[in-house]
């Protein structure tokens, strides 16, 4: 039970409980054609036991109404004939029975017996002469009645609908943010894995090449090369744990206070010290915010790792190019190519075109075997660029 129906139901009860006691005040002290008002006493108060029994039960059970509104009319007939007064239980005996029938047309036809039954008693007890202003009385009574239940019902199944949408909204709102909650974890998954792929996959993936590297000069017995092995290695690591933890603290790995040029700079020498191939950078100093940074970051991260694993380039160079409305990197190398049309198992480049469709970016890769490899993204900016000092570099020519 809802708790607008329990506390209408409290309202009957509280109704039913007054009437009752109004009443029996009324028969005792009221007139009576008849020298004892024992009937309607005894009236009442099986009214009164039969709605503690089982009739209150009726608002909730059809059962219960079956057997408590017949009574309802025995007692618009039985009070009436004997104290005349008392066809005021009338004002407790339509509301009940409306509450207790759930359709509209017995509800009408137990007004119309109750107003019957009623006016039946008002004809015993004042006679003839009295025909005219029962009549009147009791037209107007089931007449009134029937209104004012047919307005409550309505009124009532419009609260249950009301009350039915309620819930429905509720149920669609639960599971919209149930949906919102998985889509948020499948989210944050995906942007994890690509975060771990850029960054500290890719490191450890260098650290793996340099061990090996590093075995073999020592088989070769080429020892005055460990120094520098161990060096960039110890170098890798640091930063593989250094983007872990940025990782762990829910930021982005690898842009420094410095900006996107810095940034892109280090990256170019660190793959040269890795790999030996020469990398040119062209990055202007330019103001642009930071998820920006680090979708053009990870985008120079992963074709450098495309580089490493699969060019076999000689040189590579990256171009940042900055304008009033968008931004452009392009990473270009001289390797072995292949056909950007054949499908990948790889998690690379579907990550990264993931995350310029995220960022509102496009990704374009251009390649044929034996002529290397072009991947070309552009992003919108909302900033400014800053002043173009452009500063181009061969990444680790000093080294």
């Amino acid at each position: 039970m809802d708790r607008i129906t329990a506390h209408r139901n409290w309202g009957l009860h509280s109704a039913v409980a007054v009437t009752i006691a109004l009443v029996a005040v009324i028969a005792a002290l009221a007139w009576s054609p008849w020298s004892t008002r024992w009937p309607a006493f005894a009236m009442l108060a099986v009214l009164a036991a039969a709605y503690l029994a089982y009739g209150w039960r009726g608002y909730e059970s059809p059962r219960a109404a079956a057997g408590f509104v017949p009574l309802l009319v025995v007692a618009a007939l039985v009070l009436p004939a004997i104290v005349p007064t008392t066809a005021f239980v009338q004002c407790m005996l339509f509301p009940v029975a409306w509450c207790q029938l759930d359709r509209v047309r017995p509800a009408i036809l137990v007004s119309l017996a109750i107003g019957l039954a009623s006016g039946i008693g008002l004809q015993i007890a004042t006679g003839p002469a009295g025909l005219v202003s029962t009549l009147l009385v009791e037209a107007v009574s089931v007449v009134g009645a029937c209104a004012l239940g047919l307005w409550i019902t309505r009124i009532a199944r419009l609260s249950d609908e009301r009350r039915q949408l309620i819930e429905e909204l509720r149920a669609t709102q639960d599971s919209l943010a149930e949906a919102h909650r998985r889509a948020g974890v499948t989210s944050e998954r995906e942007r994890l894995a690509r975060e771990l792929h850029d960054t500290v996959a890719q490191n450890l993936a260098g650290i793996v090449m340099l061990t090996e590297r590093a075995r073999g000069d020592l088989a070769a017995d080429r020892v005055d090369r460990l120094d520098e092995r161990l060096t960039i290695l110890e170098e890798s690591a640091r930063a593989a744990l250094e983007e872990s933890r940025s990782l762990v603290a829910a930021g982005s790995a690898g842009i420094a206070g410095d900006g996107l040029a810095a940034a892109l700079h280090r990256l170019g020498e660190r793959f040269h010290r890795e790999t030996g191939i020469p990398v040119a950078v062209t990055a202007p100093d330019c103001s642009l915010d930071r998820d920006t940074q680090v979708v053009l970051l990870r985008t120079a991260q992963e074709a450098l790792a495309n580089v490493r694993a699969h060019a076999a380039a000689g040189s590579v160079q990256v171009h940042l190019t900055v304008a009033a409305t968008h931004v452009g990197l392009r990473v270009t190398d001289d390797g072995a190519g292949f056909d950007p049309e054949r499908p990948t198992a790889g998690h690379g480049l579907r990550g990264l075109r993931e995350r310029l469709a995220l960022a509102g970016g496009s990704c374009t890769i251009t390649s044929a075997p034996g002529n290397g490899s072009a991947v070309s993204v552009t992003l919108p900016v909302s900033t400014a660029p800053g002043p173009p000092g452009a500063a181009t570099s061969l990444a680790g020519a000093t080294q």
